[in-house]
């Protein structure tokens, strides 16, 4: 055992500096998975507003917005979307709220969802967004002033 992990100490000995050096990669300016480009879990962001709860958007009714694609219900949602995407786009780019109050990217799950002041906010998950309630204008003011520094 003492021989196997002398041996594994010595290799990593080995590997170049440059390879622990190496910088992050930047998150992406919109939270989408690391399969595809698609925002908000392919949920109508408009929906959230118009029908008060996640619905399932389409892909006949897609729009392209800080490089990734945004899918709708219906046309008018695309449309009233491509007018005023701020408007509509979850904030902190659907990165978990709660998490950009802290300083860091997250997840944000379009389940777990507030519209406060008429802007939409994801979090983690049920647990996480417990957590973000219990003091919802501090953490909002706290991610207006960490988004800019962890979204570069």
């Amino acid at each position: 055992m003492k021989i196997r992990t002398l041996a594994a100490a010595a290799a990593i000995a080995f590997v170049p500096a440059a390879f622990f050096a190496a910088p992050a990669l930047a998150e992406p300016q919109v939270y989408t998975s690391a399969f595809d480009d698609i925002a908000v879990q392919g949920h109508d962001p408009v929906a959230y507003f118009t029908d008060g709860k996640p619905v399932k958007g389409s892909k006949d009714f897609s729009v392209t917005h800080n490089d990734a694609t945004f899918r709708f219900a219906s046309a008018a949602n695309r449309d009233k979307f491509k007018k005023s995407p701020d408007a509509y786009a979850p904030q902190y780019g659907g990165y978990c709220a709660w998490a950009v109050s802290q300083g860091y990217h997250a997840k944000g799950d379009a389940r777990f969802w507030k519209i406060v002041d008429g802007k939409l906010y994801l979090n983690y998950n049920s647990s996480v967004q417990k957590t973000w309630e219990g003091d919802v204008p501090g953490f909002i003011s706290a991610a207006n002033t960490n988004w800019p520094k962890i979204n570069k």
